[in-house]
Order: structure tokens, then C-alpha cells, then sequence
């Protein structure tokens, strides 16, 4: 694995340390890339801390644990989960038919969610249209 950019931001340190010890019966598995984290063998699941945030996209976004996550699926079955409104962000990418990525996203959210939040998905639906 490789660092992000914003690797050393203290806030990822925070997040490294509160990850937990398994996800979704996948045991961590130790990485030598700064404010990462990997789980399974062979790796079902990769964090990544102190990527650049996302700016606004239509991309379909979700709340899990109080974190929200803009959703990539065009590799699938490997999904691809950014979180929306925080600084730094994180990336989850998986391996759908190993994890299910609600349960994956469900064990992070304790140690993401110490992120500052800048921002939250909105609801496509509830915007006014221009007039």
C-alpha cells in the first residue's frame, strides 16, 4: 500500500488507532504504509487515510454510523467508498463478494467518524429545482 498526500495529518493518526481488530470476520493484517489499514488474507478490505476530500458530485452518497460515503461501484464486485464531508478523507476499497460492505463500513465509522466533518451528503430529492 501506499501513503496519501496528507498521510501524517494528525486526524489520520487518530483514525489508525481507533480501527478495529477485524471486520466483517476478517482478521487486520499488518501495513507499512502510513495511516493505512488492511484486513483478510488475501486482503478483502484496504483503508486509506489523508486522501484529498471529494468536492460536490452526483455520485450516490450514503450514511453508515454517522459517516457519510460517496459510493463507486465501476469495479465491481471491488467497491470503491470515499467519505463525504471530512477532512482528511478516508478510502475503503473492497472486495464485495469477500465482505459486505455495509458491515465493513459499519466497523470503521467509530475511528472515521473522529474526522472533522466539513459537510454531509444531501437528498437529491429534497432540492428545489432553478427556476
Amino acid at each position: 500500500m501506499e501513503p496519501a498526500d496528507a498521510a501524517d495529518d494528525p486526524a489520520c493518526a487518530d483514525v489508525t488507532v481507533r480501527l478495529p481488530a477485524d471486520v466483517d470476520g476478517q482478521p487486520r493484517r499488518w501495513t507499512d504504509a502510513q495511516a493505512t489499514g488492511a484486513w483478510g488474507d488475501p486482503a478483502a478490505v484496504l483503508l486509506t487515510c489523508g486522501i484529498a476530500p471529494p468536492g460536490p458530485t452526483t455520485d450516490r452518497c450514503i450514511t453508515i454510523g454517522g459517516v457519510d460515503w460517496l459510493v463507486d461501484e465501476s469495479e465491481s464486485p471491488r467497491f470503491r467508498l470515499t467519505t463525504y464531508g471530512r477532512t482528511p478523507a478516508v478510502e475503503v476499497y473492497l472486495d464485495n463478494e469477500v465482505v459486505s460492505p455495509n458491515e465493513v463500513l459499519d466497523a470503521v465509522s467509530i475511528a472515521v467518524g473522529t474526522l472533522p466533518q466539513t459537510g454531509a451528503c444531501t437528498d437529491p430529492e429534497g432540492l428545489e429545482p432553478d427556476a
